[in-house]
């Protein structure tokens, strides 16, 4: 073993060569830790849940990798490169693999989420003792410790600002593991080389290490191959744009139903109904107001609510709120996508801003004769607390006197508690909650709630050339049978967010979640 150096000498260049290790280490650590949570989130829903286990779990693992590092006692840097080729290889493919488990054998992703965290973490709770026994041959204890932490935190932190901002917008989910697989593997690939004179069989370990890197890279080279294998078989149609931003994986495909886009894997519109969807959201309300102005629309950024917005001649400025810049430049700049919504994101009465809704109402001032809000489901509670109390208790603010806000509800057939839970939130900041129905295929009933501070009127007239709604129909919608008439429900406000755990209830029943 090698001697310390004395007091007061530079830094050895097998000290440095280690502490840059245990940055790349930590940031790959935290990459594989993140993807599994966002992967869970995206595909389980509850955001906080997933991430709260996810997190816990890869933790506990370290815990244990930690504990089971004393009984590694000679040959420190052999299990240190092996331990580095294990992360890479299980890590690296841990996005591929859960999204092909989920496209393939969906009853099997749990166990294999969980069990692939376990693994990963129990792998990188490894790494960092070992590590720091390998340095105790050059650096006094005091010194170590502050060394290791200072580089173990700094590689965390680097991850934790370029995860959501820049690798997953720019790689995509496969890729970001794929590129933080190979890094790990070019760890121990250094770590060949530094401790080649200590290393028995390094022909053996310097093959690994190659065939680790190729099948890494090769994975890399193909991962668009592996993502469209994985999301083929989950959407069953073809695939015609796919993307993922900072906020949600975008994918449309088209088939029998003509084109349908899926955000985060959950069904968004299908082409051969959507107009019916967006006329009973737009029409009860537009039409009531006799002459609206001034609209705004909440959500909604693939522009089919805009579509049927402008077909009232009234209608002076339509101010589309999307927080995704990605959703708004598809369904303004794809040619056949455009078509859909009409090339309506082009009309010089629409102004696009890309901004948290929340956010942006808070900040506006503007007044608005009819407001649309169509977000997703409250599926996690990022989108939840645009159904809370004080989102509506802001929506109120920027209503006319003779306004109407309509907001997209969910089913009231298939979460009914959930649907009226909206309704009650309407009701607790002071306004009127009408709720109403229609049939929509793809989604079956679903529930739209009209929020006013005048009772709602229903409409002298409708504009030409609608497909499903007609005058005559319109007071059906507002009829309740048995099975979806109200139920008691609570409000849904910010610091409970009891929408999102009752929506996962109900539709969890249904999808088997």
């Amino acid at each position: 073993m090698s001697a310390r150096p004395a007091a007061g000498s530079g830094p050895q260049p097998v000290e440095i060569a280690l502490l840059a290790s245990v940055f790349v280490v930590a940031a790959c650590g935290l990459v594989y830790e993140l993807s599994a949570a966002a992967l869970s989130s995206y595909l389980l829903g509850d955001s906080v849940l997933q991430f709260s286990t996810i997190i816990g779990t890869y933790l506990f693992a370290m815990g244990v990798g930690s504990w089971l590092s004393r009984y590694f006692e000679r040959q420190l840097p052999a299990h240190f490169l092996r331990i580095e080729l294990m992360v890479a290889l299980v890590g690296g493919a841990l996005p591929a693999l859960l999204f092909i488990a989920n496209a393939y054998v969906p009853g099997a992703f749990r166990l294999l989420l969980y069990g692939l965290v376990l693994v990963v973490g129990t792998l990188v709770g490894l790494e960092i003792p070992l590590v720091m026994r390998i340095l105790r041959r050059n650096v006094v204890l005091k010194d170590l410790v502050s060394q290791v932490l200072t580089f173990d935190y700094l590689g965390a932190l680097a991850v934790s600002v370029a995860f959501p901002l820049l690798l997953v917008p720019q790689l995509g989910m496969i890729r970001t593991g794929l590129l933080f697989g190979l890094m790990n593997a070019a760890v121990a690939l250094w770590a060949l080389w530094l401790f080649r004179h200590e290393l028995r069989r390094v022909g053996a370990h310097a093959l690994a290490c190659v065939l680790a890197l190729g099948a890494l890279a090769g994975a890399f080279v193909f991962a668009e191959h592996i993502t469209t294998l994985a999301e083929d078989k989950f959407y069953q149609d073809r695939i015609v744009f796919s993307a993922s931003s900072p906020y949600q994986r975008i994918v449309v495909t088209r088939g029998s139903a003509g084109h349908r886009l899926f955000l985060n894997g959950n069904l968004q519109f299908a082409e051969r109904d959507e107009y019916r969807y967006h006329e009973a959201l737009v029409h009860p309300v537009m039409a009531a107001h006799g002459a609206p102005k001034k609209v705004a629309v909440l959500g909604g950024g693939d522009g089919m609510a805009v579509r049927e917005i402008l077909k009232y001649p009234s209608v002076e400025s339509v101010t589309l709120v999307e927080l995704d810049p990605n959703m708004t430049r598809l369904f303004s700049e794809h040619e056949t996508l455009a078509a859909l919504n009409g090339d309506a994101l082009k009309s010089p009465k629409v102004r696009i801003v890309n901004s948290d809704a929340f956010q942006w109402l808070q900040q506006a001032g503007e007044i608005f004769d009819v407001i649309v809000v169509d977000f997703p489901d409250p599926t996690n509670f990022a989108i939840g607390k645009l159904y809370t109390n004080s989102f509506y208790a802001l929506l109120d603010k920027r209503l006319s006197a003779s306004g109407y806000a309509v907001i997209q509800t969910t089913s009231p057939l298939v979460a009914r508690k959930s649907f009226w839970t909206v309704a009650a939130t309407v009701e607790s900041v002071g306004l009127l909650a009408t709720p109403y129905h229609a049939h929509v295929p793809s989604f079956g009933e679903w529930g739209y709630v009209i929020a006013s501070r005048r009772p709602y009127r229903l409409p002298d007239a409708l504009p030409d050339g609608l497909r499903f709604l007609a005058l005559s129909a319109v007071p059906q919608l507002f009829e309740f049978p048995r099975d979806m008439a109200r139920v008691p429900a609570e409000v849904n406000r910010l610091s409970n967010q009891t929408l999102v755990t009752t929506y996962e209830q109900e539709w969890g029943k249904v999808t088997g979640h």
